[in-house]
């Protein structure tokens, strides 16, 4: 905004640009200052202090010497130095504050001599974005801890938000993050992304940490809703900036599979919120660009992995999503196909939820007694040990429609109690409710 301009306006009409500015700088670039203050800083709390200060100064300092000319530098630069003036207020209280303000000084005037322009340019900027999500991600964390750190500092949701989500406290959810930091801290992860022989391992986590809230936001766990769209939006705009700055063929079989997953929300449920299954869905509703854009992504992943004919999980499952998306009713889709990809998966990821779904598939393509035998197989405990389905609502639900499609009543019913006894979600809850007062 350049001097004429603002003194055409008034000083109250100018202030509420620059907030209207802010606001909109906040919302696409807070990702990106946070990174680069937390690579720059080294503590999250900190960081994150640094640029809320750097952000009120810009309301102050704006409206009377103009917008410059490139915005972040300027947030990036004051945060820091807001940064080394609160350590040093913390000075008479710990002696290391001061130590640590001398080398963030000196961290900071050593990158700016050897390159002014280099430190807070857009390459360098999408740097730091990579090295937080691999930092919020590292293996050493325990899982929730990395999902809530991701979804708070990567994705900028709010304590609160990423609480509601998950139906737990926010002090519970901000117990989690606050551990998370701590370990970060005494552990000294390091800020970084990964060497090229140590990527497979770490770049598995954060692949891991993006389905995870996807799939939370896709089949909520408990609640009043199936879904919830923050979540699957959020884990969304976390795959594409993934492949963004890392365009590995997982990566890009990961969004391609939530893509596709995410395309049928909209006929997932009825306008009254009760629960719709695959067989009865409008498959009109099904959002048609997502489908194709999936699709696009899913080929270039196979065609990334066709040469070594070694198919990620996640470019599998994502296929299979295809076949479904692309077939125009239950009856016509290709069961032969999608049991011959889950065939592959369980090679590659033999867990029970996969065996569980692939013996669905079966019993779509060969009838209810074959897939119940697979069924049963995976639910029936071995080696003395409890089945590790044994309290997996879906993993009965799915026994239960065996036994009511052979036509045996009284095991349906049991199944289906089993499975309404272990779910917390309403729609399911009152799905199952229906299913057992509809057996005579």
């Amino acid at each position: 905004m350049s001097e004429r301009v603002m003194s055409e306006r008034s000083p109250e009409q100018i202030h509420a640009q620059i907030r209207e500015l802010l606001d909109s700088l906040y919302r696409v670039d807070s990702g990106r200052i946070l990174a680069t203050l937390i690579r720059l800083l080294g503590d999250f709390d900190l960081a994150e202090e640094a640029m809320h200060e750097a952000f009120a100064a810009a309301l102050r300092v704006w409206p009377r010497s103009g917008v410059p000319g490139n915005p972040r530098p300027w947030l990036i630069s004051t945060a820091r130095n807001k940064a080394i003036d609160t350590l040093r207020r913390r000075t008479r209280f710990d002696a290391s504050q001061d130590e640590l303000a001398h080398y963030i000084e000196a961290q900071a005037s050593s990158a700016e001599r050897s390159n002014p322009e280099q430190s807070l340019d857009d390459d360098f900027l999408e740097d730091d974005r990579l090295r937080l999500i691999f930092t919020c991600c590292h293996p050493s964390l325990a899982p929730e801890a990395r999902v809530a750190l991701t979804l708070r500092e990567v994705c900028g949701l709010t304590t609160e938000e990423i609480a509601k989500a998950f139906l737990i406290t926010p002090q519970t959810l901000a117990q989690r993050i606050v551990r998370a930091k701590a370990k970060i801290r005494e552990t000294r992860i390091p800020y970084e992304v990964p060497m090229p022989k140590e990527l497979p391992e770490r770049l598995g986590a954060v692949l891991q940490v993006i389905y995870l809230v996807f799939n939370e936001g896709y089949s909520a766990a408990a609640g009043a809703e199936v879904t919830r769209a923050e979540l699957t939006g959020e884990a969304i705009r976390l795959g594409r900036l993934l492949l963004e700055l890392r365009p590995e063929a997982e990566v890009t079989g990961l969004l391609a599979l939530m893509l596709l997953q995410e395309s049928r929300r909209a006929a997932r449920t009825s306008p009254a919120g009760e629960l719709i299954l695959l067989e009865n869905q409008d498959r009109a509703l099904w959002n048609r660009e997502q489908i194709a854009e999936g699709v696009a992504l899913l080929e270039k992943a196979l065609k990334s992995q066709q040469k070594s004919r070694r198919f990620g999980p996640y470019t599998l499952q994502a296929a299979i999503a295809a076949v479904h998306a692309e077939a125009e009713s239950v009856a016509a889709t290709d069961w032969q196909q999608i049991v011959a990809l889950y065939d592959q998966l369980v090679r590659i990821q033999p867990s029970s939820v996969v065996q569980l779904n692939r013996a669905v598939a079966i019993a779509m393509r060969d009838g209810p007694e074959a897939g119940l035998a697979h069924i049963d197989a995976v639910l029936e405990p071995s080696s003395g040990k409890q089945g590790e389905l044994a309290n997996y609502y879906l993993a009965h639900s799915a026994r239960a429609d065996m036994y009511r499609r052979l036509g045996r009543t009284a095991e349906a019913r049991t199944s289906y109690e089993k499975a309404l006894s272990l779910t917390q979600q309403e729609p399911e809850r009152q799905f199952l409710q229906e299913r057992i007062r509809q057996l005579k």
